[in-house]
């Protein structure tokens, strides 16, 4: 699968990132009950923010098939949580919810985001904090190279602090970054 991932328009795709996220499988997201008006607040916030950046994942007929964000862990999200090395970008990556499932397709997705991460050459690690609960996520995270470090307390969720380098991920995937 191929992917083209461009920044999110707060204003022109808050519908549709809207239903994304208040899905109830998107319960790790943490924005169940938001607004329209909340999620278009929240990435107007994003993209004034130079250490956080929202995007979106489009297939190959340019339809939207995943929200992607990265952020800088030194002035974003894990602030005091661990020591932030340099070339550590954040991440977190969100597909939506569907009928009709692809064997694989998040798979893809998780690979494409990490791909695109590790295209820039200042990216040395991709550091995540998923919920400790989201088995899921950390089964795919594994696939594609992460190591958990250890839990950490953030202020609205128990995290599994986890990093992948260049080469871990090159090495788990076979896709060279």
């Amino acid at each position: 699968m191929t992917f083209t991932i461009r920044p999110l328009d707060p204003l022109k795709d808050a519908r549709l990132v809207h239903g994304w996220v208040t899905d109830p499988k998107a319960a790790f997201w943490m924005m169940q009950d938001a607004r329209l008006v909340d999620v278009e607040r929240a990435y107007m916030e994003i993209a004034a923010d130079p250490h956080h950046h929202a995007f979106l994942g489009l297939d190959e007929s340019g339809a939207p098939v995943f929200l992607m964000e990265s952020y800088d862990p030194a002035h974003r999200e894990l602030v005091g949580l661990y020591e932030p090395q340099e070339g550590d970008v954040g991440m977190h990556f969100l597909v939506p919810p569907t009928d009709t499932p692809v064997h694989g397709f998040t798979r893809s997705v998780i690979t494409a985001v990490m791909a695109h991460l590790f295209a820039d050459p200042a990216t040395r690690r991709v550091v995540v904090e998923p919920d400790v609960r989201n088995k899921a996520v950390h089964v795919l995270n594994e696939a594609v190279g992460f190591e958990a470090e250890r839990e950490i307390e953030k202020p609205e969720k128990r995290a599994l602090l986890s990093f992948c380098t260049r080469e871990r991920f090159e090495a788990a995937t076979g896709v060279a970054a």
